[in-house]
C-alpha cells in the first residue's frame, strides 16, 4: 500500500532534469575517481568480484563449446552494466553523506526499491535476449538454406566477409537496442535506489535526462563505452578498475542530472 501511494503521489513530469553541459561528464569521471580512492579497499573488491564472475563465466562457456555466446554476452554486460553498478552507487551515497562504509553494498542498494529495481533489470534481460535472437532471426531472413554450425556462428558470420548484409543489419539492430536501454537506465537505477519512486517514473526521467541534454549524455555514453571496452578488451581485467571508475561517476551523473530532493 506504502508503495502505492508513493507511485501515485509523485508523476513522472514531476521530476525536473537539470541541464548538462558538455564538461559534466569528464567531471564526474573526476569525481568518480575522487571515490574510488575513498573506497578504495571496497570499491576495487566489487571490481574484483565483477572480473572473477565474468572469468568464470566465460571459462564455463569454453568449456562447453559455446564459447559462440562469449561476444553476445560481451554485448549484454554493457546492457546489465547499470545494474551491476548498483552496490558502487551505494558507495558513492555514503561517500556523499560522508557515513562509513562496509561489504554487501550491492545488497543494501537492492533492499531501498527491490521492486521497481527488479522490473528495470528485467527489462535489461529482455533486452539482451532480444538482441541474441534478432542476430538468428536476421540471419535466416537474410541467407534463406545457409545454416553456420553454432560453435563456428562468429568467425562464419561476422569475420568472414561473405555475410556483409548481416553484419549491418546485426550491428544497426544492435545500435537501436543498445541506445534504448541506454536511455531507459542511465538515471533510473541510481534513482530507484536512492528515491522512493516507481520504475515508470524513473524511467521516465532518464529518458527525459537523456533527449534533453543528449550532446553530454552522448558524449557519457561513449566515455562508458571506451572505458568497460578497455577492461573487457584485456580479458576483463581492466574493468578491476574501469567499472568502479564508471559506477561511481554514474551516481554523480545522476546528482547533477536530476535536482536533489527537498
Amino acid at each position: 500500500m506504502e508503495n502505492t501511494a508513493i507511485a501515485e503521489a509523485i508523476r513522472p513530469d514531476d521530476i525536473r532534469v537539470n541541464h548538462v553541459g558538455l564538461d559534466q561528464p569528464w567531471q564526474w569521471i573526476e569525481k568518480g575517481w575522487h571515490d574510488l580512492l575513498q573506497a578504495r579497499a571496497y570499491s576495487l573488491t566489487y571490481g574484483a568480484v565483477i572480473v572473477l564472475i565474468s572469468g568464470l563465466i566465460t571459462l564455463g562457456l569454453m568449456v562447453q563449446d559455446l564459447g559462440f555466446l562469449v561476444p553476445f554476452l560481451v554485448a549484454g554486460f554493457y546492457l546489465l552494466a547499470p545494474v551491476i553498478g548498483l552496490g558502487l552507487y551505494q558507495m558513492s551515497a555514503h561517500v556523499e553523506r560522508k557515513e562509513p562504509l562496509h561489504f554487501c553494498h550491492f545488497l543494501e542498494a537492492w533492499k531501498h526499491n527491490q521492486g521497481q529495481l527488479g522490473v528495470i533489470t528485467a527489462g535489461l534481460l529482455i533486452i539482451m535476449q532480444l538482441w541474441m535472437m534478432s542476430n538468428f532471426v536476421l540471419f535466416a531472413l537474410l541467407y534463406d538454406g545457409i545454416d553456420p554450425p553454432l560453435e563456428n556462428f562468429v568467425s562464419t558470420v561476422f569475420l568472414s566477409g561473405e555475410h556483409n548484409a548481416f553484419a549491418f543489419a546485426s550491428i544497426g539492430v544492435g545500435f537501436l537496442l543498445a541506445w534504448v536501454a541506454y536511455a531507459i537506465s542511465a538515471i533510473s537505477v541510481p534513482m530507484l535506489m536512492d528515491r522512493k519512486v516507481d520504475g515508470w517514473t524513473a524511467i521516465r526521467t532518464s529518458v527525459k535526462a537523456v533527449t534533453q541534454n543528449w550532446p553530454a549524455m552522448t558524449l557519457w555514453a561513449v566515455l562508458i563505452v571506451m572505458f568497460i571496452g578497455i577492461g573487457l578488451l584485456t580479458f576483463y581485467v581492466g574493468l578491476f578498475v574501469a567499472m568502479p571508475l564508471i559506477g561511481h561517476a554514474t551516481w554523480h551523473a545522476y546528482r547533477d542530472t536530476v535536482p536533489a530532493e527537498d
